[in-house]
């Protein structure tokens, strides 16, 4: 049996998880990561748990036209859906401003082991750690979903998912413009219990 080597602590690590701010997709431009950095960075993210090893996810990397077409696909659909025009236009700019989008795909599998809400739970964890890798990385990063998640039309035509596919996070990547201000955090004793017994 292998020497196993115990875990070190990495406080950088924590004091990076302890002061990890996203940053909105809005105020990111170019450059974006290469993909070479885009791949490392997707290797991090499908580190995430994954029970039953079924990888219930996968990546579509959007660049410019991609994300271009899909915010003229976004107003199409959200009047097409009768989605209120500001909401429309707010999700198409969200497309039209970007450089460089991850839209993590959720598919959950058939499982007698795995329950889907695990699988979609996963999909979530990717979905984070996909932004916590391009931070630590040094890019700006933001999760993002919006109804053209879930919106049927809009998945079948502009990303060409299945049926029983969908969004879990559009993760935007790219350089930061500035730097946002710290926002309240939950307070830990309204949220936390301990149970000793």
């Amino acid at each position: 049996m292998p020497d196993i080597a115990p875990l070190s602590a990495r406080p950088e690590v924590l004091d990076f998880l302890l002061t990890r701010r996203s940053r909105p997709a809005k105020t990111l431009t170019t450059p974006v990561p290469d993909r070479a950095t885009v791949e490392t960075l997707l290797t991090a993210a499908a580190r995430s748990p994954d029970h039953g090893k079924l990888e219930p996810w996968r990546f579509i990397v959007l660049e410019r036209a991609a994300n271009l077409r899909l915010a003229a696909l976004t107003r199409d659909c959200g009047a097409m859906a009768g989605i209120e025009p500001e909401k429309i236009e707010k999700n198409a700019r969200s497309f039209e401003d970007a450089h460089l989008v991850v839209s993590v795909v959720a598919g959950p599998k058939p499982s007698d082991k795995v329950p889907e809400v695990e699988q979609v739970l996963s999909a979530g964890a990717v979905c984070l750690a996909l932004v916590n890798a391009g931070l630590a990385a040094g890019w700006g990063a933001n999760w993002l979903t919006g109804w053209m998640a879930f919106d049927r039309p809009f998945l079948t035509e502009g990303l060409g998912l299945a049926d029983h596919e969908f969004v879990a996070g559009f993760i935007h990547l790219g350089t930061e413009t500035n730097v946002p201000p710290e926002r309240p955090r939950p307070d830990l004793s309204a949220i936390t219990s301990w149970v000793s017994k």
